[in-house]
């Protein structure tokens, strides 16, 4: 890696704020290098933390940090500011096992002053802060960076709606570069984007200006004329209604104009507003042209650029199924709608948006809405298809309940990143969607083991005149060609894979393959349990008679998963067979590799081959 020579001699933003300002732009191009080369080598968030490299550095030379808070909102976009505050030489372990993470982590460092990765949380979080330092009686700022993608979001302006009635010094930076993961949506982001196009408005600004010049009382009249017309056309009539003091738009990639304006807020008392426009991938023109291409990388040669595909070869990823199932269905029933809280990339929404425009839905992110608008489309005969992650379904857990399961409407929910889902990390492995969805009356649960399985659970849950979910983890599976014809399953039926003695693997979704491995070297029985929800009664009482010791197998929270659903079936059964729960421990989960993390959980075939012995020892010993 080349040298930085001055970003090399900043380990702490003491050091960042010794500097001349005559230097910054160095800093800054220095640091945005360094992004480049790093993030190529690692894998990770790229075209969002090259649109915040100046704005960090603002930031980090204005207030003192870390007794002023920052606090970033999804947080990838906090590299630049991970390599200031101490971190640069640990970039090289970036989302890597034991390595940092790459979201803001409280454990982390004494700079990342609250913890994200979901959306849309940073103003209430720098509330929280700014409060409870007018509490304590410290005299500090909290800052709360938002992109104008997760503005989108109902929990932004709660925050925004509570924080204008207090006097606590809270500055929000909206970080506007007119881009989230996906395209942003809203009627905010056409807001912000009328403005910054308004070139009438410019232009007659500026003629205005030479005009009127040569009268300096008239011009001082246009002015205030002035301010009052750009409340009518900018979005500072927005946030001033919320109680704020609106300041800009101004170019987040100046360091002349951040900087002062930023050291005038840090002077003002009370909610602020900072609107700063910025470019996700600036400075490096692949970024720059795509930056959706950009957002999340591997490994890739930043020279050449990222080159061809990475999908596992002669495999489909579960998205590419859910993808090529949705575009079939909605070619066979016109009422089908797709809706994605904006992540069409991510959930495989790219071709249906382009072949059935008029029937898909980005709500923008806007998890809770998503789920209530697909419940109203559903009152209305229509078919939704909700694409989300397993841990963005999570923030709508009350709306699954109330507003769609109560009311037993048609909604399907095809559930993406269930289970471990690597370099993201805790904050976004699926761990908890089947314990949580399975105390809820009137669902139907399926978990494929394969890409065919998959294909045909999705149309199992669309037939299904009630809500159902299918859920399914990042990535390839086994290999199984999906078969065109579409039938639905049987529901509430399992089925067996392998016959066995002894042991009887019930296998869950994604663990069928390690399931069956471990199958053939003990000899054991193996069930593709496929439902979750009804689960095969039947079949479980079945299998505890045949066997000493059963054995479930999910990729999931073990409390409450499905190995204490297979424990309730068969107390209630009156069955007193052994049963052993694998699955996700109770304490969250880092980021790395999948197949390590899963060694890490006990849940790979030679660690689940090792809990089984140990328990069959115990039982014979028993005996």
């Amino acid at each position: 890696m080349p040298s930085f020579p001055l970003l090399e001699s900043i380990n702490a933003p003491a050091e960042l704020r010794a500097l001349e300002r005559k230097q910054l732009p160095l800093l800054a191009s220095e640091l945005r290098e360094f992004l480049i080369e790093s993030v190529s080598r690692t894998g990770g968030h790229l075209s969002s933390n090259l649109g915040t490299v100046e704005l960090t550095i603002a930031l980090h030379y204005v207030f003192n940090t870390p007794e002023d808070r920052i606090v970033w909102d999804v947080g990838h976009q906090t590299y630049g500011h991970k390599i200031l505050t101490g971190r640069r030489e640990a970039m090289s372990g970036l989302r890597q096992f034991e390595g940092i993470s790459g979201f803001p982590r409280r454990s982390e460092s004494e700079y990342d002053t609250f913890g994200t990765a979901h959306s849309s949380t940073s103003i209430s979080a720098a509330l929280g802060m700014a409060v409870a330092a007018q509490r304590k009686g410290e005299d500090r700022h909290a800052i709360a960076v938002i992109g104008d993608g997760a503005m989108s979001a109902g929990m932004a302006f709660e925050a925004l709606n509570n924080a204008g009635v207090m006097d606590a010094n809270l500055l929000v930076v909206l970080n506007d570069n007119e881009m989230s993961i996906s395209p942003p949506v809203g009627a905010l982001t056409n807001i912000l984007a009328r403005l910054l196009s308004g070139r009438t408005y410019n232009f007659a600004r500026r003629a205005g200006e030479k005009v009127l010049g040569v009268s300096p009382s008239m011009l001082e009249l246009a002015k205030r004329v002035e301010e009052h017309v750009k409340g009518m056309v900018t979005p500072g009539t927005l946030f001033e209604e919320f109680g704020f003091n609106y300041i800009g738009p101004i170019d987040g990639h100046d360091l002349d104009v951040l900087i002062p304006t930023l050291q005038n807020l840090h002077k003002l008392k009370g909610p602020q507003f900072l609107h700063v426009v910025t470019r996700k991938g600036q400075g490096y023109k692949l970024a720059e042209a795509d930056p959706i291409l950009y957002h999340g990388v591997g490994k890739f040669d930043h020279n050449a650029g990222i080159q061809g595909s990475s999908k596992s070869a002669g495999k489909l990823s579960y998205t590419q199924v859910f993808s090529d199932w949705l575009c079939d269905m909605a070619a066979q029933d016109e009422r089908l709608v797709a809706i994605t809280p904006a992540m069409r990339e991510g959930s495989g929404l790219v071709r249906f948006e382009q072949e059935y425009p008029q029937r898909y839905f980005d709500v923008g992110i806007a998890e809770q809405h998503a789920l209530t608008f697909a419940a109203g489309l559903a009152c209305e005969g229509l078919k939704p298809v909700v694409a989300i992650y397993s841990t963005f379904l999570q923030r709508a857990y009350d709306q699954l309940i109330h507003d769609i399961a109560l009311q037993n409407l048609p909604v399907m929910l095809a559930i993406d990143r269930g289970g471990l889902v690597g370099a993201d990390g805790a904050t976004h492995h699926g761990a908890f969607d089947l314990s949580f969805m399975l105390c809820v009356p009137n669902m139907l649960i399926m978990a494929p083991a394969d890409e065919n399985e998959c294909r045909q659970m999705l149309y199992t849950a669309y037939q299904h005149n009630g809500p159902s979910a299918v859920r399914y983890p990042r990535g390839a599976g086994m290999g199984v060609t999906p078969v065109a014809t579409m039938q639905a399953l049987p529901l509430g039926k399992g089925e067996l894979r392998r016959q066995g003695q002894r042991v009887a693997l019930l296998s869950f979704g994604s663990m069928l393959p390690a399931a069956l491995e471990a199958g053939e070297q003990l000899d054991a029985t193996v069930a593709n349990m496929r439902f979750v929800k009804p689960l095969d009664a039947e079949l479980v009482v079945a299998l505890a008679r045949q066997h000493e010791l059963i054995v479930t197998l999910e990729e999931n929270a073990t409390i409450s998963g499905t190995g204490s659903e297979v424990s309730r079936v068969l107390e209630e059964a009156g069955l007193a067979v052994q049963v052993l729960r694998l699955g996700l421990p109770d304490h969250f989960i880092d980021h790395g590799d999948q197949a390590q993390l899963l060694a890490t959980v006990g849940l790979d075939t030679q660690h689940i081959l090792h809990s089984i012995r140990q328990r069959l020892a115990q039982i014979d010993a028993r005996n």
